[in-house]
């Protein structure tokens, strides 16, 4: 990809354009191709150094990057209405922390470093239908080991268990999930006669509302956010879109005017809902620097 890039240059505009599908990922979220910018690391010294050549168009722009904090886990926290989860978040506790207090049954303030990681991984893996065997490999433990861990952890988010009980048992009478926004998603092998076809299926529904209802997020965030900056003749550009994270292309002298308008579109694109929607944003001379 690296090689690439350089050769994607358009000669008129001595920029890369990447083009953005709507209805390609089974999720609902964008993705890009050609090239695919959504996939450039971002914790390895490569993708760093990747980053850092995306740059402003020049020399009175900056770049601003907005993206979601935690937003997965928000949302099942919201979608599943799990007490302990969503107190957690409407408190301002660091989840993980928060969550592994509980896990482990020791004080907020005791947790250990070992303790955290342990509980982000599973708070992680939940969302995306782990099993033991999946969680014992990505924490190096033994497998009895991760089932204890799964277990204790739906003894402490008992509304999220009844969350994934009850989603698995709706798709198999309707067929679909909905995202919260009431967009469907078809799953042909929930009821599959083969238990593969059928674990994948329930693994999907489980998480289908959750990363679908982000996508939708985001989405409405854009359009919002774009209008906005319409209506007040601004100048700034909304240049990219990687997960949860929008890229603008700013005047200097126009960012402390532009990021309350993002930071509220992106926080009230649904409105109404009982978890807290923090959005993170940096500033800089690159992609890099602004992350």
């Amino acid at each position: 990809m690296l090689d690439a890039l350089p050769k994607m240059v358009n000669p008129r505009t001595g920029r890369i354009h990447s083009s953005f599908n709507q209805a390609l990922a089974a999720t609902g979220r964008l993705s890009s191709n050609n090239p695919n910018l959504q996939n450039i690391p971002i914790r390895t010294p490569e993708g760093a150094r990747v980053r850092e050549a995306f740059i402003p168009r020049d020399e009175n722009h900056l770049l601003l990057s907005a993206d979601y904090s935690q937003i997965e886990l928000r949302l099942i926290a919201e979608i599943s209405g799990d007490e302990a989860m969503l107190e957690a978040f409407q408190s301002g506790q660091d989840i993980h922390r928060a969550t592994a207090a509980k896990v482990f049954e020791v004080p907020f303030d005791q947790v250990t470093t070992e303790q955290r990681y342990r509980a982000k991984t599973v708070n992680f893996s939940i969302i995306y239908g782990a099993g033991a065997t999946n969680l014992s490999r990505q924490l190096g433990i033994k497998r009895t080991e991760a089932s204890e861990l799964i277990e204790q952890y739906f003894k402490q988010y008992q509304g999220l268990k009844h969350y994934m009980v009850d989603t698995v048992e709706q798709a198999r009478k309707n067929g679909y999930v909905m995202t919260l926004m009431g967009r469907r998603r078809i799953l042909r092998d929930i009821n599959s006669k083969s238990s593969l076809e059928r674990s994948n299926a329930e693994r999907v529904a489980i998480n289908t509302p959750i990363q679908g209802t982000a996508a939708d997020m985001i989405k409405i965030a854009m359009n919002n956010i774009h209008n906005a900056l319409k209506n007040s003749n601004l100048n700034t550009k909304m240049i990219l879109q990687v997960h949860d994270e929008l890229i603008f292309d700013v005047p200097k002298d126009e960012v402390e005017k532009v990021k309350p308008i993002i930071e509220d579109k992106m926080k009230h694109a649904i409105p109404n809902l009982k978890v807290p929607i923090l959005v993170g944003m940096g500033v800089g001379e690159s992609w890099y620097e602004a992350h």
